[in-house]
């Protein structure tokens, strides 16, 4: 019997063909704005696209692992934001950048936990679970620095310290590219094993399939939708090390909306909201698309109005299509949760 390739085995995959036409609808995107205008095929424009397109993948993969288990995290952004201020207040304050790091993420986890064990424990719709931590972890942003912005990472840690950690998160470059990209690149590719190669992952997609029969087949699902959550947490508080970087500095309102463009990152790539469906690398193409899209239609000049037109379109015909393909006649079949 002749062995199957590991490309034969990819495309077997369920959802494989909506990845593959995600991949090739990035090329078309991509090419078309190229011609109406060459910067986009500039090296500092590709530098530039894949760096910003680095946010749009960690908080993708976040909630595409909560989506697939059939729930939703609204509380992205605010743990973006949270983690933003939370490191920045501390490298104000004189803290190791390092250990800044590391405790933002403890803290970030936690938020993470508990959005795991409000819907996977105590059966709360992930909506109201999620959108509760939403407003607290906004609310611990906002009161960390005493309802201010922070002032420049700098002023604590020195300008040594401060140009280092802009550099790993966000302005410095490795082989030519922005570290951004590849720190999500890293991310992406230890989450993509995680969820296609071990037994976690495998549970993750049957609780997202059918609950109760994932149940009954010896899923944790407490442990398991946990698990999704924290993917999810962590991914978030890397954007706000990134936010963070960028400017310098913590910002209160960074991450807003957040959630919803990893809603959009995951569903264009194929990640299905109902849960079960999915593969990882259509959320790398959903990220490409969505950043793609954003700066081709900021170098023609397009509104900001018709980009948000734009990608909503793309958004709501993804899901559409999903499922279209799932019933064959266009509504939604409920699951039991």
């Amino acid at each position: 019997m002749k062995k199957k390739s590991g490309i034969s085995k990819i495309m077997e995959a369920k959802g494989a063909g909506t990845v593959l036409t995600a991949f090739i609808g990035l090329i078309i995107i991509y090419i078309a704005f190229g011609l109406l205008n060459p910067k986009v095929f500039t090296l500092l424009n590709i530098q530039n696209l894949l760096r910003s397109m680095a946010k749009y993948l960690l908080i993708g993969i976040g909630q595409s692992f909560v989506m697939i288990t059939g729930n939703i995290d609204l509380s992205i952004g605010s743990i973006v934001g949270m983690s933003a201020m939370v490191s920045a207040t501390m490298m104000t304050k004189g803290i190791n950048p390092v250990a800044a790091v590391l405790l933002t993420i403890l803290i970030s986890m936690v938020f993470g936990i508990v959005n795991g064990y409000l819907v996977g424990k105590f059966k709360l719709p992930p909506f109201i679970a999620t959108l509760g931590t939403m407003f607290i972890a906004r609310g611990v942003a906002y009161i960390v620095n005493n309802n201010r912005n922070t002032d420049n990472i700098a002023s604590g840690i020195g300008k040594e310290a401060g140009d280092t950690f802009q550099n790993i998160f966000y302005y410095g470059k490795t082989l030519g590219i922005f570290n951004t990209f590849w720190i999500a690149l890293i991310i992406f590719l230890i989450f993509w094993f995680f969820l296609a190669k071990t037994r976690s992952g495998r549970h993750i997609y049957a609780i997202g399939s059918n609950v109760d029969a994932a149940r009954l087949s010896g899923v944790d699902v407490i442990k398991t939708t946990t698990k999704a959550y924290l993917v999810s947490a962590f991914c978030s508080s890397v954007v706000g090390f990134i936010l963070c970087a960028q400017a310098g500095m913590g910002n209160m309102d960074a991450g807003n909306m957040y959630e919803m463009y990893g809603v959009a990152a995951g569903v264009i790539g194929g990640v299905s909201p109902l849960g079960g469906t999915g593969i990882l690398l259509g959320t790398f193409a959903g990220a490409g698309i969505w950043q793609t899209l954003e700066n081709g239609l900021n170098l023609i000049h397009a509104q900001v109005g018709l980009q948000r037109i734009i990608i909503g379109v793309i958004v709501v015909g993804a899901v559409l299509l999903d499922v279209v393909i799932r019933n064959g006649n266009g509504s939604i079949k409920r699951k039991k949760k």
